[in-house]
């Protein structure tokens, strides 16, 4: 099998080395092999896993919390994990507490599902109605959530795209929903993975994909499709009917034009081109919704992170009038009404932005120890922002990572260096809040790039549906930047935030990015993982370390909690490998974790 995988990525080294002609004819397959042969190369000799904890000698909390607990707790009532961030307001928290800061390091690995595929596993593993559901690009699957034995798996025959992903599924009522690749919503018997009904929301040959984990409530299900790096394509978001896959309504996220392919009654929108102001040849492109998105059901609003305007990196094609508030409603969160679809809100977050920072991951909602009531978000841009839901003041605005050079422009004939890169920054998973600590609690990637910028005459005499990044490369795997030299190395944050202040309480810092969701439970640990598949208990209060070990390939996926069996399990899904990020090459595995019977006893 090595020596075929070896041979493989060899063939498709040599199509890179071509120019990029074998590209052109079949990307998505080169993209895959031609990432895990640059995989191969760069992440064999890779070294250890390290976190070192930092704590903040200056902080002091705002509320007196609550101490973390030492004893382990029977299991509780509502332990599953039925959405992507356990709950509709995304904040990741579970109420589990059979593992603690006192027996988390007795952690063991007690069973595993290997999927048996290369693919780019960025999976939000779901737990319901005792079954642990989990999705790859082409399969979606239903495994015993103590033993990891397979149920049933369902194969969808789609084409392959460029970067392979799903992000998970969402559950409503004996029903099961995924988006796809080819741009389809599809709907599944949760007891039998068959196939049930299937919507169209995307157009596949235009770019566009729907690789989001949608998320479900009272009859609906909300998704939105991606592709807004693609020229001409659009952001939408989408309300369907549960039950039968009928499109209710569709929210156009950047400015809609007469001609624009309506799909479902559209929202009421008061958005219009005004702070766009595009030029011939560059059609207004961008803020499309390619992660979950977060719900309030108490007043049944839909909060949507929108992501960057095209071309990525060349702002000076779509200048938009009042240029503090350019390119609407790309880099924002918008908020809608959940049942029509209606405007109610925006967040503006990344205004102007020239960098491919997307607000890319759902916001959380968030009511602190000190009363406040905040929506938080972790983009791209590698700072949280703690933000008053009522009046939208931006309360805080704190960095997490590495910050350089980021107002300085692109220009054409030369590279520009920033840091955080254009791959972030946070990525697809959300934060979480520990409403024990009060703490906000975010991993970080820390990886520098740079960009040259394309001409004027290119951007605008490029086909409609092709990339459109607005960077000068020969090699398709640098559309979006690279790293100069002396930038290859990387490195990783998790931060704990104060939600109140946004004060740091601590960080860890990591040899490898942390893309992985973060957990923080009732037992006072927080679970997470890095890229190069190093799994991690720390004490959420202080970043202690508590357990950490090796277990195969990147974490950039889902990382839950739940009960099976009586006892606390967390699942992991490892195994990523995507051709823009170096990672080891392994195949696409779900982990569960526990403490063996006789000690969670």
């Amino acid at each position: 099998m090595r020596r075929v995988l070896v041979a493989v990525c060899l063939l498709a080294l040599l199509g890179v080395a071509s120019g990029g002609a074998i590209y052109k004819v079949f990307p998505a397959q080169m993209a895959k092999y031609g990432g895990l042969a640059f995989n191969f190369y760069r992440s064999f000799d890779a070294p250890k896993g390290t976190l070192v904890t930092e704590a903040n000698p200056d902080y002091r909390a705002t509320v007196q919390v609550t101490p973390s607990i030492a004893k382990p707790q029977a299991p509780v009532a509502n332990a599953d994990w039925p959405s992507y961030n356990r709950t509709l307001t995304s904040d990741r928290y579970s109420p589990l507490a059979q593992i603690t800061t006192a027996n988390a390091g007795q952690l063991e690995v007690l069973c595993t599902y290997d999927t048996s595929v290369f693919t780019v596993f960025e999976t939000g593993l779901i737990m319901v109605e005792g079954a642990l559901i989990g999705t790859t690009e082409f399969d979606i699957f239903s495994l015993d959530p103590a033993t990891c034995t397979e149920n049933w798996r369902t194969h969808e025959d789609i084409p392959p795209s460029i970067l392979g992903v799903n992000r998970g599924a969402a559950y409503y009522e004996g029903m099961l929903y995924r988006g796809t690749q080819d741009g389809q919503v599809l709907a599944y018997d949760f007891k039998t993975g068959k196939r049930l009904w299937a919507t169209t929301i995307a157009d596949p040959k235009l770019g566009e994909t729907v690789p989001a984990a949608p998320i479900a409530w009272e009859g609906m299900v909300y998704i939105g499709q991606a592709g807004g790096d693609y020229k001409g394509v659009k952001g939408r978001m989408y309300g369907l009917d549960a039950k039968t896959g009928k499109i209710v309504w569709e929210f156009y996220l950047v400015p809609y034009a007469k001609g624009d392919l309506v799909r479902g009654p559209l929202g009421k929108s008061p958005l219009t081109d005004a702070t766009w102001n595009t030029g011939s040849g560059i059609p207004i492109s961008g803020g499309a919704t390619w992660t979950s998105t977060t719900l309030d059901p108490s007043t049944g609003s839909l909060y949507v992170p929108g992501g960057n305007p095209a071309p990525d990196f060349a702002v000076g094609v779509r200048e938009g009038v009042a240029r503090q508030a350019a390119n609407l409603y790309s880099g924002s969160v918008v908020v809608l009404d959940a049942k029509t679809g209606d405007y109610r809100d925006n967040y503006d977050i990344s205004p102007d932005d020239w960098h491919d920072w997307d607000v890319s991951n759902p916001p959380i909602l968030v009511k602190t120890k000190g009363g406040k009531d905040l929506v938080v978000v972790a983009p791209k841009d590698g700072h949280v922002y703690g933000i008053d839901r009522s009046s939208g003041e931006r309360l805080y605005r704190v960095p997490a990572t590495r910050i350089e050079n980021v107002d300085a422009p692109f220009v054409v004939g030369k590279p520009v260096r920033f840091c955080p890169g254009s791959v972030g920054g946070a990525e697809w998973n959300s934060p979480a809040y520990d409403p024990a600590t009060n703490l906000v609690l975010v991993g970080e990637v820390d990886w520098c790039f740079a960009v040259t910028l394309q001409d004027t005459h290119e951007l605008e005499t490029a086909p409609m549906g092709s990339p459109w990044s607005g960077m000068s490369a020969l090699n398709p795997f640098n559309d979006f930047g690279h790293p100069l030299e002396g930038d290859e190395d990387w490195h990783g944050w998790v931060y704990a935030i104060d939600a109140d202040t946004g004060q740091s309480a601590w960080r860890a810092k990591l040899n490898y990015p942390v893309l992985s969701g973060m957990t923080p439970t009732a037992g006072g640990v927080v679970f997470f993982g890095d890229v190069d598949g190093n799994f991690y208990a720390l004490n959420a209060a202080t970043g202690e370390k508590l357990w950490g070990q090796h277990v195969g390939g990147g974490i950039g996926g889902g990382v839950i909690t739940y009960t099976a069996g009586g006892n606390q399990k967390i699942a992991v899904a490892a195994g990523f490998t995507s051709p823009l990020w170096p990672t080891k090459v392994a195949t696409a595995k779900v982990l569960v974790l526990g403490l063996s019977t006789a000690k969670a006893q």
